[in-house]
């Protein structure tokens, strides 16, 4: 198996801030249930940027959408270089991400279809069909050497497909309205990109430059901008030379550190302030709740491995070198934690209806905690009795 050290520095950085990112969420949800809640609150709403050119946000929406960007730039060319000379370069092994994602989503968002449909709620479907790249590939890392790094990868290329599987449905069915001749800028930068890769320029400005304005042609457009990161991603130039750094390499190592120990904390502080409330857990027993949980800890591993063997019976998928179904169930679990998109699609969902937001946000943020336990649990068990054999 050839797995580029790129890929294992990637996972070790993860491993080594997924504590800090665990420790981030700790103190978000102690923050936003005390006194200092509401300030706290304040400051995640309040708008910065210019007017001009139309770029002032709150600052969760720099975060989500623009920090967010730098960090799908960074999964995008590790799954780049994975595809070009890696786990990921031949067809057995780079479809099954993909048919495992799209089972992923599908059975989930089915349950939760079956709990709601006739109901005002049935809008929320698309809830628990998210998987959090952040957060699920955070915990796998911490178990370090305990899971091969195929599976790793196996759910690295699964989430992200799985997040851009979640854009294309907020694009298709939760934007109030997709502006044409924004869309038609971010194809023309991609154009510029896929130009400057074809006549090999190779200085980061030639990618960079263009990748800024895509981004805020993406953002404008009403699509999910963080996109945008990976599009760029996938234009970098690189190559299968052991001698050579590529520019995409040479990308990889700049942004290891500030990603890891920079922009995912600041991510887990500004989408974990959850302010429980009375009755909460009350609405965890209700259809909403039901079919969020139930949708996220059981479709997500059923949807996936269900998938992954009818395709693996078919000869077209294999399974990750030296892994076993019991870890492909661990990675299926892992995936349940869909938390920062499945929330961003919960506010889309029910826009104007705080409780509703609210209950949707609990039950989410439960079954994303279940779903992570059970998985880092299974994975740890499944290591063990390994190594008792």
């Amino acid at each position: 198996m050839n797995i580029s050290s790129y890929f294992k520095k990637f996972l070790h950085s993860s491993q080594s801030s997924g504590i800090i990112l665990i420790l981030c969420v700790a103190i978000s949800l102690l923050i936003a249930n005390s006194s200092l809640g509401e300030s706290y609150q304040n400051l995640l709403d309040k708008k910065i940027g210019t007017d001009l050119f139309h770029l002032k946000y709150p600052l969760s929406i720099w975060i989500n959408d623009g920090l967010m960007a730098i960090f799908f730039l960074l999964v995008g060319l590790e799954i780049k270089r994975e595809m070009v000379e890696g786990e990921l370069s031949n067809f057995k092994s780079a479809s099954l991400p993909i048919v495992a994602a799209l089972g992923g989503m599908v059975v989930p968002a089915l349950i939760y279809f079956l709990f709601n449909h006739g109901t005002d709620d049935a809008k929320g479907w698309a809830i628990p069909m998210a998987t959090d790249i952040a957060f699920s590939l955070a915990i796998i890392s911490m178990l370090g050497k305990r899971v091969p790094l195929s599976v790793k990868i196996f759910l690295a290329a699964l989430a992200i497909v799985d997040d851009l599987g979640a854009i294309l449905v907020i694009a298709l069915f939760y934007t109030d309205q997709i502006h044409w001749d924004y869309l038609g800028l971010s194809a023309l930068m991609v154009a510029i990109l896929i130009g400057f890769n074809f006549f090999k320029f190779k200085k980061h400005i030639f990618y960079i430059i263009p990748g800024l304005f895509l981004w805020y042609f993406m953002h404008h457009s009403g699509i999910h901008a963080t996109i945008a990161g990976v599009l760029l991603a996938f234009t970098i130039p690189t190559n299968i030379s052991t001698t050579e750094i590529s520019p995409l390499e040479k990308l990889e190592q700049q942004l290891h550190l500030p990603v890891n120990f920079l922009i995912m904390p600041i991510f887990a502080l500004a989408n974990t302030n959850i302010t429980f409330k009375d009755g909460m857990v009350d609405g965890l027993f209700t259809n909403l709740g039901f079919g969020i949980i139930l949708g996220l800890f059981l479709g997500k591993v059923i949807g996936i491995n269900l998938f992954s063997w009818i395709f693996i019976k078919l000869k077209i998928s294999s399974l990750p070198d030296n892994s076993s179904w019991n870890q492909m169930i661990g990675a299926g679990l892992l995936a349940g934690i869909g938390f920062t998109m499945s929330i961003f699609i919960a506010l889309l969902s029910f826009r104007g209806q705080q409780e509703i937001q609210d209950a949707a946000k609990f039950a989410i943020l439960v079954a994303s905690v279940i779903s992570g336990f059970a998985g880092y649990s299974l994975l740890r068990y499944v290591s063990k009795k390994q190594k008792q054999k």
